[in-house]
């Protein structure tokens, strides 16, 4: 319970609201808050892949072998997504005999993360209160609904902030900054 709750909270806080959406007044229940936080992670790691070049999705900030490029980010995040949201809705992962990290055009790479998001909606869209700490069975464990789903966030924010830095490295502002240097008044 005091991960969930941890987590809860760093998810809550670590997540920038997308663009448009008003803020929560007054007691926020977990399915909110893990629906919430799941529409920020979308937006940023969408718009984040969508940003970079094609030419640059092999951009690797170093080279040690085990660095992933910029377009393997992507596919590592579907993955987990995949594994994750096929385990919290009791169906057997449609990309388990895939290697998501092996494809090499932005298109794919894009896909391929489309395809994980579409998956995933139904997973967060249907968690509610009621079934938040329902057991589902993740690898030899069974843990709540609710951390199996906030464990996810709590990875694709990881893998966001890893490819900020590839941005970054192109020059390109990351777009949780753009949203939040939209929201800045003028002349700050």
């Amino acid at each position: 319970m005091i991960f969930l709750v941890v987590t809860t909270v760093g998810t809550m806080l670590l997540s920038p609201p997308v663009v448009g959406q008003q803020p929560a007044v007054g007691k926020v229940s977990v399915a909110r808050v893990l629906q919430g936080s799941y529409a920020a992670s979308k937006a940023n790691l969408m718009s984040e892949a969508e940003k970079m070049a094609e030419a640059d999705y092999s951009l690797k900030p170093g080279t040690m072998p085990e660095v992933r490029t910029f377009g393997q980010l992507f596919g590592h995040v579907a993955a987990g997504q995949f594994g994750v949201c096929a385990a919290v809705k009791g169906v057997p992962n449609p990309m388990a005999t895939k290697t998501l990290e092996d494809f090499k055009t932005k298109a794919e790479f894009v896909k391929v993360l489309t395809d994980s998001f579409a998956f995933c909606d139904d997973a967060f869209s249907a968690t509610t209160d009621d079934n938040a700490m329902q057991f589902v069975k993740q690898g030899p464990n069974e843990l709540p609904r609710a951390a199996a789903l906030f464990g996810l966030l709590a990875h694709n924010s990881e893998m966001y902030g890893i490819g900020t830095v590839y941005l970054r490295l192109k020059g390109i502002v990351p777009p949780s900054t753009e949203r939040q240097n939209a929201r800045r008044p003028s002349g700050r």
